[in-house]
């Protein structure tokens, strides 16, 4: 994305304003070897939109990390159309006030991050969230399942959140029901 964004500002072309924060906010370049477990070769995956992921809690050990926001080259290909319709298309039929969906995201994080510092609510969890359009990604491990409907009242309550949605699982003998940041 950084030659990218030089060649457009060498010719002069102006390049639409999602493409513009995932070069200024690109974070966290992570080859998928790194962990172990993973063969020769594995694509590197990062967080090319630069879409918040914090960890929310860290209560159960041993809690598989979630891939959260961090996907390779050929994944974000995937997904940079839909983003950007996305993005715009809330802007243009009013019902954002920002003219790009994804502009919400790091006020949600931040809003996320002052409730967690003024209450624990998720104890007994070891959880992340992933921000992006508005709708926050809570993955991770739980005690009890039953918790996964307070945890998406809680985040659905911030301002700006369109969904909550919490991934979770409680038996760690099974696999977890998200896309792990590196193969075991």
């Amino acid at each position: 994305m950084d030659s990218l964004l030089r060649l457009a500002v060498v010719l002069g072309i102006s390049l639409p304003v999602f493409a513009v924060q995932a070069a200024e906010h690109v974070e966290h370049e992570v080859p998928v070897a790194q962990a172990g477990g993973s063969g020769p070769g594995e694509p590197t995956r990062r967080n090319w939109f630069g879409d918040p992921f914090l960890q929310l809690s860290k209560d159960i050990a041993d809690c598989p990390l979630p891939a959260g926001p961090f996907i390779t080259e050929a994944e974000r290909r995937v997904q940079s159309h839909n983003r950007a319709e996305r993005g715009t298309t809330c802007w243009l039929t009013g019902s954002c006030e920002r003219p790009n969906f994804y502009r919400y995201d790091r006020d949600i994080a931040e809003a996320l991050r002052k409730s967690l510092s003024q209450a624990h609510p998720f104890a007994n969890t070891t959880v992340w969230a992933t921000v992006q359009g508005r709708i926050v990604f809570i993955e991770g491990c739980v005690r009890d399942d039953r918790v996964a409907p307070r945890i998406e009242a809680f985040v659905a309550a911030l301002p700006h959140v369109q969904r909550a949605v919490a991934i979770v699982y409680s038996d760690p003998a099974s696999r977890p029901p998200y896309k792990l940041r590196f193969r075991p």
